[in-house]
């Protein structure tokens, strides 16, 4: 049977929008005459649509499309299609396969995730049952998303007590298919082939896993459907963080590669943050970007996405020098604007700081302490508000994971913004990231990687004089958020239990910052946000 797979980046909410993309996706498979379209899981909402659900008007919407747009549609091919189902007062997450004008079967997920990112339990109800669909000859085993993520022999402590695969197989399905929302994190890519390759292995049967990309808040999707073989060989794999379509014909030989020849690299974190960004924008309804360029690693970071996802003609950068910062500083961020191409804007701040020091030390000199560091901030997150009001223009806060992580950062200050594109990404990926950025040629300065690191808000500051080197702190901040990991085996990784307890105790008490911080881009397994929810008032009573 000749498969169309059709990777697509929804818009959550956009029913109208969605299903214009749906109906051009089986226009281009009827042309290549393909007898089965299949689009991703909830396609016809976007992923994650949250309480939007709870919304009447957009169920209303998706009925009415299923109906009058996407049933007629599928005359001369079958589609199937991932879209949110009431019955009564119950809402099921569903895949419905249309052909000859209408609805000719239909599976609901079972399995609805509550971990990490995944709240699926508030709004959906589980399928009472799994039921194989017969469609051209072939026995369809039709699954969505988590139902595929539960393999016993896999995981060997899986999270459910039921297999939707394996029921599904055992009546008979002679071609698995999963549509999915898979959001991704660094790792995914490989690990999720895997483990569908170990299910085509297992049941010897072809496997077709067809996901949604794009950005959506801070969840990033990275497509990356895959067509295996009845030996788990991968014969088709859809492209990263692009939508993409392609016609398969699972009953024709094909040279397939191993899932272990799925490559990622720190290029996967590049691109995801590029997708993140761009779909921020485009789907927000902003157009510029604006950012404080210190001369330091983040911001040049930042700045070199921002220019590379949205054009470098939509993105400003104000460089805001105070009488801490070094003329060296100020050379490097408006050598990196000169080399992106960038706008640079120099909005010096030190009158603005010599009135708040006059105005809140009345009786004597300044005292150099961290209201007066943080003052600095404060003011730089005004004038790029300012900026973003007047002009119209999103602010970027450039503050990455190590430094939210332990509250090394300043409230209304450098936190300021729409955006926190750094917020899942350590410090040690964020060099990373430079170097891969400065790839081909030099488009941040060599200078800014080779500085220590520094707020530049008192004289000769240096990161490290308030935090424990990078190297060390991004491991424990690994497996202390991501791992979440006691102390005490954290320090027999060969850390000092002392060091260790000090940075959870910081890590403990930022929580009210984070709290208020942007949205942050998701790249990691444990970003900070809607996939780690901590209370902020609480202490270890254990």
């Amino acid at each position: 049977m000749k498969l169309a797979l059709v990777q697509l980046n929804p818009t959550v909410g956009d029913v109208k929008g969605n299903t214009r993309k749906i109906l051009e996706g089986v226009a281009r498979a009827k042309a290549s005459q393909a007898e089965l379209v299949i689009f991703p899981e909830l396609v016809l909402v976007g992923y994650p649509p949250r309480d939007l659900l709870y919304r009447e008007e957009m169920l209303v919407a998706v009925e009415r499309a299923l109906a009058e747009e996407i049933a007629p549609a599928s005359q001369g091919i079958g589609i199937l299609v991932g879209a949110p189902i009431r019955e009564g007062d119950k809402l099921f997450n569903a895949a419905l396969l249309f052909a000859d004008g209408k609805l000719v079967g239909r599976q609901d997920k079972t399995l609805l995730p509550s971990y990490d990112v995944f709240d699926e339990t508030r709004y959906f109800k589980p399928a009472a049952r799994r039921q194989s669909l017969t469609f051209q000859g072939e026995v369809l085993g039709l699954t969505v998303c988590e139902d595929i993520w539960n393999d016993k022999d896999y995981w060997q402590r899986p999270i459910y007590e039921v297999d939707p695969v394996a029921e599904l197989n055992a009546q008979g399905a002679t071609l698995l298919i999963n549509i999915s929302a898979s959001p991704y994190h660094y790792g995914k890519r490989r690990s999720r082939a895997d483990m569908l390759a170990h299910i085509a292995r297992k049941y010897r049967r072809p496997l077709v896993y067809v996901n949604q990309v794009g950005g959506n808040d801070e969840l990033i999707f990275d497509g990356s459907s895959i067509c295996l073989d009845a030996t788990g060989k991968i014969i088709w794999e859809g492209k990263p963080f692009e939508e993409d379509f392609t016609v398969v014909d699972i009953t024709a030989p094909a040279v397939g590669k191993d899932p272990s020849e799925v490559a990622e690299d720190i290029s996967d974190v590049y691109s995801a943050l590029i997708l993140g960004i761009r779909d921020y924008f485009r789907k927000t309804g902003f157009k510029k970007a604006v950012l404080g360029l210190s001369g330091g690693i983040d911001s040049s970071v930042v700045a070199a996405l921002a220019a590379a996802a949205l054009g470098p003609e939509n993105v400003l950068g104000v460089g805001m020098p105070s009488r801490y910062s070094s003329p060296e500083s100020l050379r490097d961020a408006e050598a990196l604007a000169r080399n992106l191409g960038i706008g640079w804007r120099v909005i010096p701040i030190e009158e603005i700081f010599t009135a708040y020091l006059k105005t809140l030390n009345p009786d004597g000199l300044p005292l150099i302490d961290v209201a007066e560091e943080n003052i600095q901030a404060r003011i730089r997150g005004n004038i790029l508000m300012f900026i973003s009001n007047r002009e119209g223009h999103l602010v970027l806060s450039t503050g990455n994971k190590s430094e939210l992580a332990v509250g090394y950062c300043t409230l209304y200050g450098d936190m300021s913004g729409g955006l926190a594109v750094l917020a899942d990404v350590p410090k040690t990926m964020v060099y990373e990231l430079a170097r891969y950025i400065n790839r081909e040629r030099e488009l941040i300065p060599q200078s800014v990687l080779l500085k220590p690191p520094s707020a530049e808000l008192r004289p000769n500051q240096r990161d490290e004089d308030s935090l424990p080197p990078y190297r060390v702190l991004d491991p424990i901040l690994r497996a202390y958020i991501e791992e979440n990991l006691p102390a005490r085996e954290i320090a027999a990784r060969g850390f000092d239990l002392a060091l260790v307890e000090e940075v959870i105790r910081r890590v403990d008490r930022a929580e009210y910052k984070r709290r208020q911080a942007a949205p942050g881009l998701r790249v990691t397994s444990k970003a900070f946000g809607m996939g780690r929810r901590m209370p902020i008032a609480w202490r270890p009573g254990w």
